[in-house]
């Protein structure tokens, strides 16, 4: 009996070996075999060593400007940048690790003890997802998902993590994992969050504002600073509490950070704020056309093609930031003061046809009607099947809208209008274009295309061209100094002068008058006549060389637009756009050589592996001793005739200074080269100015030519444009570290052309010459 009890009892404990074993090799077994079958692809698929090597994320390409700023991206959904780990300031690290995974660096991607504690637990303790698991499900498996679908989504993410872990560096893991996370508001990765969250750069970040961001990894959606502040400090004081538990911190460090506010900056990025968006909107243009003649080396599986919104590429520009915003402040500082008085002088008790002067009804008609069908509410609503009744009634419905305002928060306000009235509101105001240049290089510095991009979204620096009025006389000058080697002293005499019909293919006699119609009858050098403007003076240089040479002089320059072969072309009857005529007067500062306008440098791709660099595009078009004779003759123009308003004082009872001319006087002395221009009707003004390393040329107008001043004082280049020009370069010269020239032009050696006008009238008036102190008073 007892024998047989021993015996039993033996048979169970054997029995209990046997099981201990069978569920400890199974237990064994079944975690090796779901990994063999997950990795054979029976949980669904898994990303190849190829994808593994690559991993497809849409990454946004950067803008990026001369000195070193992001002006600005080109995304679609992720507005992602990736940084490198080693850009990653330490803090953000120490918070990740102490937060998410605080033996990283001792696991393989999955850590045993974590996920124990989540199996025993039932994840009631904290889940057991490593930074590696997390990485692997951001790039490869998506969303959560629910039910039997979960577990195998965490078994491929399992695989995927221990693949990851063979693949890259502990470093390389941490770089993915924060440039692959969104962090809401097309914050995609962690450049784009700080800059988004606190506007700066990843490694500016403090170690509380760290502390936020590596808190949203949780979820971003739920921890959203903007929305659920509170809730997001909280998180924010628990990772800086588990920073010190893990004592990469101190308590009392940790103690005194939490006291302190979220403290964000926030300025969430889009395609139509920030700066220099005019000139981003028509980069966009020139990268689209360097895609169609630039195929993609892609791998099997890729795209064939480019695409700015999703491979990460970096545009490397020739914008500088610094005079990028002076422009830009240059212009919202005059153009809000010039609008006020346009404003004034055309309120409908004053002019029942504002904004449009010298029109009947009917031309209103046809201007508004072509508004209409050009708007894009009329493009959408006949999209949309719309009868053009329909369409025609919703101009007349008071709608709430969101308009342009130079007087309110954000120069927008709410309102309600009906959008035929709001067509005509923004007819009412004056438009700009502003581009600055490095003559010696073509590098463009500086690109304002109009007043706000949201509101208004035509280009007019390239897009909009309209007539140069007396910007147009440097050609006509310079053809004839290149062709008859005149010099800046030669004198015409100003009276009436005609180019008699059927000469040089006019068809009429054509006998321009001067712009206040006197004339001076005398004998006037070129010097004074260009700066004072002389009509009549720039008539008889068109008759001495022609049409054609003008036309010639001009096309060589960079003007591209089709200019007619007549007289009348001298007084800047052909229409031009700011960008063509910023690169033609930067061929008298570059010693007469034309440099074509630069906007990028340099493309590269997302391993920065150069795609593009650019070669210039120049061409000699005139001696060194024409360029200088050129710029010496506009350098009249500031001294003594229509850009004067940069040098001289100036009666404070003016109304015109105190209402219009913002920041005058603007005190520069330094040597300056340039020329105004006012079109008939004072409908653009125009200003070109010049130093030796920068071409700055500023244009004035309205969006329709009858949307213009009553008069020559508020209407000329000299009150609408030159004043931006000298905000601009006051500012320039504010920030030395810009370098823009104060000194004067260089003069070539052995000048041929003579340019002492007081010294040629003492020559050729000898005998009858005027005592030397009335010679030093006379006006050249």
């Amino acid at each position: 009996m007892a024998t047989a009890k021993k015996k039993k009892t033996t048979n169970n404990y054997f029995k209990f070996i046997k099981w201990f074993w069978i569920l400890f090799i199974t237990g064994l077994i079944i975690p090796v075999l779901i990994f063999l079958v997950a990795s054979w692809g029976w949980f669904g698929e898994l990303p190849t060593f190829e994808r593994l090597e690559n991993p497809q994320t849409n990454l946004a390409t950067e803008i990026i400007s001369s000195d070193g700023v992001t002006l600005g991206k080109y995304y679609i959904d992720d507005n992602r940048t990736p940084i490198p780990f080693e850009e990653l300031p330490k803090t953000l690290i120490d918070a990740l690790v102490a937060t998410e995974d605080a033996r990283y660096y001792e696991h393989s991607g999955i850590d045993a003890r974590g996920t124990l504690r989540a199996f025993a637990f039932l994840g009631k303790k904290g889940g057991a997802s490593t930074i590696s698991q997390q990485l692997a499900k951001q790039l490869f498996t998506g969303r959560a998902s629910t039910g039997w679908q979960r577990y195998t989504q965490k078994i491929k993410e399992w695989v995927i993590a221990t693949r990851l872990e063979r693949q890259y560096t502990k470093d390389e893991i941490i770089g993915m994992y924060f440039n692959i996370y969104d962090f809401n508001y097309n914050a995609d990765g962690i450049r784009s969050a700080a800059k988004i969250y606190f506007s700066k750069e990843p490694n500016e970040l403090s170690v509380q504002e760290a502390a936020m961001l590596v808190g949203m990894f949780k979820n971003s959606s739920l921890y959203n600073p903007v929305r659920r502040e509170k809730m997001v400090l909280d998180r924010r004081n628990t990772v800086l509490g588990q920073m010190a538990k893990y004592d990469y911190i101190t308590e009392k460090v940790k103690d005194s950070l939490q006291k302190l506010p979220l403290g964000l900056r926030f300025s969430p990025e889009s395609h139509q704020d920030g700066l220099a968006t005019y000139f981003r909107m028509h980069l966009q243009k020139f990268l689209n056309n360097w895609i169609k003649k630039n195929p993609k080396p892609a791998l099997k599986g890729e795209r064939d093609k480019w695409n700015i919104y999703l491979d990460g590429l970096k545009i490397y520009t020739t914008i500088d930031s610094r005079m990028q915003q002076n422009a830009e402040d240059a212009v919202k500082e005059h153009m809000k003061r010039l609008q006020a008085e346009f404003f004034n002088q055309n309120t409908p008790d004053r002019n029942k046809t504002a904004p449009f002067l010298d029109l009947n009804s009917k031309e209103i008609e046809r201007i508004m009607e072509r508004a209409i069908k050009t708007s894009d509410r009329w493009r959408k609503m006949k999209g949309n099947g719309k009868s053009e009744k329909e369409i025609r009634a919703s101009f007349k419905k008071p709608t709430p809208m969101v308009v342009f305002d130079w007087n309110s928060e954000g120069s927008e306000k709410d309102t309600i209008m009906t959008p035929i009235d709001s067509i005509r509101y923004y007819k009412s105001f004056l438009r700009t274009a502003m581009m600055s240049m490095e003559p010696q290089t073509g590098h463009v510095k500086a690109w304002v295309g109009g007043l706000n991009y949201k509101h208004f979204q035509y280009d007019n620096v390239i897009q909009g061209a309209r007539q140069a009025g007396s910007t147009f006389k440097p050609f006509v000058y310079a053809a004839a100094i290149d062709q008859l080697r005149l010099s800046p002293c030669e004198t015409l005499y100003d009276d009436e002068y005609c180019i008699e019909a059927g000469k040089h293919g006019n068809q009429e006699a054509w006998c321009p008058k001067n712009s206040d119609g006197k004339y001076s009858l005398e004998n006037m050098t070129l010097k004074k006549a260009l700066a004072n403007s002389v009509n009549t003076v720039t008539a008889q240089l068109m008759d001495k060389v022609g049409p054609r040479t003008v036309v010639n002089m001009a096309k060589n320059m960079g003007i591209t637009r089709e200019i007619p072969e007549v007289p009348s072309i001298a007084l800047g009857t052909p229409d031009v756009n700011v960008y063509e005529m910023v690169g033609a007067f930067g061929t008298f500062a570059n010693a007469g050589v034309y440099v074509k306008p630069v906007l990028v440098t340099r493309i590269e791709d997302k391993n920065g592996t150069v795609l593009y660099e650019y070669v210039p595009e120049t061409r000699d078009v005139m001696s060194n001793e024409v360029a200088y004779a050129m710029v010496d003759l506009m350098k009249g123009v500031v001294q003594s005739g229509s850009g004067g308003r940069l040098r001289h004082s100036y009666n404070k009872n003016n109304r015109v200074y105190k209402e219009v001319i913002t920041g005058y006087p603007y005190n520069l002395n330094n040597p300056i080269a340039g020329k105004t221009g006012t079109t008939q009707n004072n409908s653009d003004g125009w200003f070109m100015g010049m130093v030796p390393n920068l071409v700055t040329g500023v244009w004035v107008g309205g969006e329709e030519r009858a949307t213009h001043f009553k008069s020559i004082t508020y209407g000329q280049g000299a009150t609408m444009a030159l004043p931006i020009w000298g905000l601009y370069m006051t500012k320039n010269y504010a920030n030395k570290e810009l370098d823009v020239s104060d000194g004067d032009f260089k003069k070539p050696e052995n000048m041929s052309i003579e340019l002492d006008c007081k010294k040629v009238l003492e020559e050729q008036t000898e005998e009858n010459a005027p005592a030397n102190d009335d010679l030093e008073n006379l006006d050249f």
